[in-house]
């Protein structure tokens, strides 16, 4: 038997972006006037210019961790920072320094968290995205501190609940994916961090 919320090994067609897309217009298009586009060379949340226009959020290439990623940002991101292209957010290319990839870390715990609860009810395996391959190595001790703080936001929000954007989302992947595990069933561990 499964833990509750394991991933499937034979995703096959099933974990396809189009899906996501899909599923991101039936839950706010009409309320929020936002889509979910891939495609693009670099991730990039872009507000719409006027009332007429639609705020599109665009995910890396075809990729479907990119667009579970993307949407991750969107579902926290307050009203203030939905009006900004980005969301705000500053972004450095690989090759941070650690001052800056603490900082990179610390805004990233909510959306890498609220990812893995998307990547669960897809059955979808959740690779926590260190974006900074030039740190990698024995001596950097803070991965480790950045997946235990990414375990802990999943724990909160199992107690107090997601967001509610985000749990609408988690709600509606887990229909479209056949997945009807309630969000604070699910199964976390660090040794899934691990891969």
């Amino acid at each position: 038997m499964e833990p509750v919320g394991a991933v499937s090994e034979s995703l096959g067609e099933s974990c396809v972006s189009a899906r996501l897309e899909q599923v991101f217009s039936q839950c706010f298009f009409a309320r929020w006037n936002t889509r979910l586009a891939g495609g693009a060379i670099e991730p990039l949340y872009q507000p719409a210019e006027s009332d007429a226009a639609l705020h599109v959020i665009y995910y890396r290439e075809d990729y479907f961790a990119s667009a579970l990623h993307e949407v991750a940002h969107w579902c926290i991101a307050g009203t203030q920072r939905r009006k900004q292209a980005d969301f705000g957010y500053w972004y450095a290319p690989d090759g941070r320094s650690l001052e800056q990839q603490k900082a990179f870390q610390a805004a990233e715990v909510k959306p890498q968290a609220l990812e893995w609860f998307f990547s669960k009810a897809c059955r979808f395996r959740f690779q926590v995205s260190l974006d900074n391959l030039t740190l990698l190595g024995p001596e950097t001790t803070e991965d480790e501190a950045f997946h235990i703080a990414i375990l802990q936001q999943t724990c909160i929000w199992q107690q107090t609940g997601l967001p509610e954007r985000a749990s609408l989302f988690y709600r509606q992947l887990c229909r479209e994916f056949s997945h009807e595990i309630p969000a604070e069933q699910l199964s976390f561990s660090l040794t899934e961090l691990d891969t």
